[in-house]
């Protein structure tokens, strides 16, 4: 261990981590940044498992963190790429009901978008099929921000950045536990030691865990819910030629199963949300015996499952049988052949979920002794990554010690 702090050590190496590195540059020249990564590369788990869409905004509360972040955040993050030449779009967004109920939460959705200041075109199925020729739809609502974008292009190029700046990027160094020791952070890590004037949680799927070994209340725990995708083949590839999305339910965070048209060309189906048998549990047979155990001893995850079982039932029916999964994305689209659906890869979302039982909707930050935590950053938190890596930034330089940097 050096015998000289870094300013800032940043535990994570995810899009926001990275970002928030490279914002710490930006806004103090000169800082001392480390950023350690228990994975072989960064980006490895949150924001390279995503479907790579690029969120308008029309989904949040407004005035919340989660909504001015994300529609200011696709707008930072389409420049971003196209000032390094990063695989991108805006290929915009067909959201479509398909029963009148839906029609009515369409339009609710509508006004919100309007409320976030996200501009939307309400559409007869007649123009929405112009748009898809396929779809099936009582109405529908185009969002022309919405876009594609290449994430872990983008976390690379910000981790090219920040050691350009004379930064350091730990790979294969997993956090243990911090302390303060002498008026400076201490982290031991499965290297050697790492000493800090600054604590910088970003850990994503482990957050909770980095808070609560360095003495911080996260007040709340993260859940794993793997989201599971299938490739979309054949002549259904042919039947989508963009993005397609249901009306999301409004008591959950998800969603719901859509079909998406990926820069490479490949079209996918999902993603459904299930309770993930491990942190890192992007298939079923990935449990861990200690992750569970956290999960199910949290007194709020018996409370959000008493809450939700009907709907966790429906999500591990469609994760069991593709042939399910398929009836769900012929909502939407209804010649799709369920034999054109193979399995993909999967996702997992670090879902903090409090006491009561509360999925936390909004970015959740934690300050502790000059310290802070990223808590709940799930989607859309990679469109908002160089907004929120500026927001995180700010409160660490105010709350850095003076005679740092």
């Amino acid at each position: 261990m050096a015998d000289s702090p870094t300013d800032v050590v940043v535990v994570g190496g995810g899009i926001i981590g990275l970002a928030t590195a490279d914002a710490l540059q930006v806004r103090l020249p000169g800082i001392g940044v480390t950023v350690l990564e228990k994975e072989p590369e960064v980006a490895s788990h949150q924001t390279g498992h995503n479907s790579g869409v690029l969120h308008a905004g029309i989904y949040y509360t407004p005035g919340t963190r989660k909504a001015d972040l994300t529609v200011r955040g696709i707008e930072s993050m389409v420049d971003f790429c196209a000032e390094n030449g990063i695989a991108h779009d805006r290929c915009g967004k067909l959201i479509v009901a398909t029963t009148a109920d839906e029609a009515q939460r369409l339009e609710r959705l509508a006004e919100r978008a309007g409320a976030n200041r996200v501009a939307v075109s309400r559409l007869s199925p007649e123009a929405a099929r112009e748009l898809e020729p396929d779809v099936s739809c009582v109405a529908a609502l185009h969002v022309p921000a919405t876009g594609r974008a290449d994430f872990v292009a983008v976390a690379n190029e910000l981790a090219r950045r920040v050691t350009s700046r004379g930064g350091s990027i730990r790979t294969g160094v997993e956090c243990r536990r911090a302390a303060v020791v002498d008026g400076n952070w201490v982290v031991e890590t499965s290297d050697e030691p790492v000493k800090a004037r600054y604590l910088l949680g970003c850990a994503g799927l482990h957050s909770d865990r980095v808070a609560l070994r360095s003495g911080a209340d996260p007040a709340a725990r993260i859940i794993p819910f793997r989201g599971e995708y299938l490739d979309v083949t054949g002549p259904s590839a042919d039947l989508v030629r963009g993005l397609i999305y249901p009306v999301a339910d409004p008591r959950l965070p998800f969603l719901g199963v859509h079909l998406t048209r990926g820069l490479d060309g490949h079209v996918h189906a999902g993603p459904n949300a299930v309770l993930a048998l491990s942190r890192e549990g992007y298939r079923w047979r990935d449990a861990s015996p200690r992750d569970l155990a956290g999960t199910l001893s949290w007194p709020g995850s018996l409370r959000l499952a008493g809450r939700y079982w009907r709907v966790g039932l429906a999500e591990s029916s469609r994760s069991l049988s593709t042939r399910r999964f398929a009836v769900s994305a012929q909502e939407l689209v209804p010649e799709l052949d369920p034999a054109d659906f193979t399995r993909a890869p999967s996702g997992v979302r670090a879902q903090a979920v409090d006491v009561r039982g509360n999925l936390l909707d909004d970015f959740h930050l934690v300050a502790g002794d000059r310290s802070l935590h990223v808590i709940n950053a799930p989607s859309p938190a990679a469109t908002a990554a160089l907004e929120i890596g500026k927001l995180v930034a700010g409160q660490v330089a105010d709350d850095l010690p003076r005679d740092s940097t």
